[in-house]
């Protein structure tokens, strides 16, 4: 094993962090090398700077006429020098200030300073290189993003523990918290059977996809005490907050604040991360930015470094480093006077599309094939079906109505009403309650 990556393990010796790594993660380091000698060289080498593989003219890189005219308020370096492999600082510092305004259980708790990754895929792929072992399990809602399956099952070999996502009957269906114990209990008994340490992981996406669902504020309790639960029985957890659409709660007394927060000190045996960015809620789904952060009670800093640091090895030796133009284009706008209030308006357009898709299925007769599941957030609500295929009410709306949605396991059908202008929403719904009638 590479010295560097010992000399993180025992900054790390005795956490929950330290027992949850991986193998790859145990090895992992940022290297000495090119990367850090260049940022040495930033700091003093005022003559000439002879280290990165980078073309200068005039003191900045060089551009192109054609490329700088598409990226007008970017310097040369924000537009096409490379980004260091943790982000540029700024933006890194500027989201930590973020995640204390958005998030108020979260104000003086100590976390890491966010690492920037290319996306919200690459967070939780990323965690799941440092955290992950073939074999182990992840706990996952029956209802879930497909692109965790790839992630854990194919990419780790590992496997997707589900649970059913919600629990009782009509108005009382609510978030399954005993399933998500459960779930988490028996990942520790298959690590405990095979001879290994009792340790579990599991991803909590809320608003969630595909069901647009934020637990309420009793359920974000229940949630935690259950995760300590099964920390006092002495399990190590990982918890991913996988925040992608972070502040689109639209009814009262739901979960406003991300799940990290209330977890940063918990316990002990809780590493919390959090994978947000600004996909979904600043609008800019093409810029592939994303972060990562980490927080645990007991957690110091500089173990909180070390795995920075080993984040930033995962990083190098995949992608190198995330986008520099994106970075910098949002950094800007961060800073920009009527950021809240543009930010507040598309807000508001969305809520006003949830609310209409809320409002016809609460005033129509819906066929008996067709079951809404609770929602109440985020871009997305889903149909159970009952007695008719899924897939085939897919292909239906989209051959014979021009209309698009998504399929999932041949019984639930998931309807983006984000993507659909509020004029139109009854008529998409009033399309698919027409289309499964014709189905039964």
């Amino acid at each position: 094993m590479n010295a560097l990556a010992e000399e993180l393990n025992a900054i790390l010796a005795g956490s929950a962090a330290e027992r949850l790594l991986s193998d790859m993660g145990k090895r992992m380091y940022f290297p000495k090398g090119i990367l850090s000698q260049g940022a040495e060289a930033d700091q003093k080498a005022k003559r000439f700077n002879a280290t990165i593989g980078m073309a200068y003219d005039g003191g900045a890189p060089m551009i192109l006429d054609a490329v700088r005219a598409a990226m007008p308020s970017l310097s040369p370096a924000e537009a096409v020098a490379y980004a260091p492999t943790g982000g540029i600082a700024d933006l890194r510092k500027r989201w930590r200030v973020e995640l204390d305004r958005k998030n108020p259980s979260l104000r003086g708790k100590t976390c890491s300073l966010p690492v920037v990754v290319p996306g919200l895929t690459a967070a939780v792929s990323y965690l799941c290189d440092l955290f992950l072992d073939p074999g182990d399990s992840v706990v996952l809602s029956d209802l879930h993003w497909p692109n965790y399956r790839l992630i854990v099952e194919e990419r780790k070999t590992a496997s997707g523990l589900t649970f059913p996502v919600f629990a009782g009957l009509g108005a009382a269906r609510g978030y399954n918290v005993a399933g998500l114990e459960a779930g988490l209990r028996e990942a520790a008994a298959r690590r405990v059977a095979a001879g290994k340490a009792a340790k579990a992981v599991c991803v909590l996406n809320f608003p969630n996809n595909p069901t647009g669902y934020s637990p309420t504020l009793p359920e974000a309790d229940a949630i935690v005490a259950a995760l300590l639960r099964v920390a006092e029985s002495g399990t190590d957890l990982l918890v991913i907050a996988d925040d992608a659409y972070f502040g689109l709660a639209y009814e009262k007394g739901l979960l406003e604040e991300s799940l990290f927060a209330r977890l940063a000190d918990a316990h002990p045996r809780i590493l919390a991360s959090k994978a947000d960015g600004p996909t979904k809620e600043d609008y800019v789904w093409g810029f592939r930015v994303g972060f990562v952060t980490f927080a645990g009670k007991g957690l110091l800093e500089p173990q909180a470094e070390a795995l920075v640091k080993k984040l930033m090895g995962v990083i190098r030796s995949s992608v190198s480093n995330s986008s520099r133009p994106a970075q910098a284009i949002f950094l800007k706008a961060l800073e920009a006077p009527g950021y809240d209030a543009q930010k507040l308006r598309f807000r508001g357009m969305l809520e006003d599309r949830y609310k209409r898709s809320r409002d016809f299925l609460a005033s129509h007769k819906l066929p008996s094939c067709l079951v809404p599941l609770p929602f109440n957030s985020g871009y997305f609500m889903s149909f159970e079906c009952f007695g008719i295929s899924a897939e085939a009410l897919r292909l239906k709306l989209l051959d014979e109505r021009g209309i698009g949605t998504i399929s999932m396991q041949d019984r639930y059908l998931r309807v983006a009403f984000s993507s659909v202008e509020a004029a139109h929403i009854d008529e998409v719904f009033a399309e698919i309650l027409a289309a499964a009638t014709s189905l039964m």
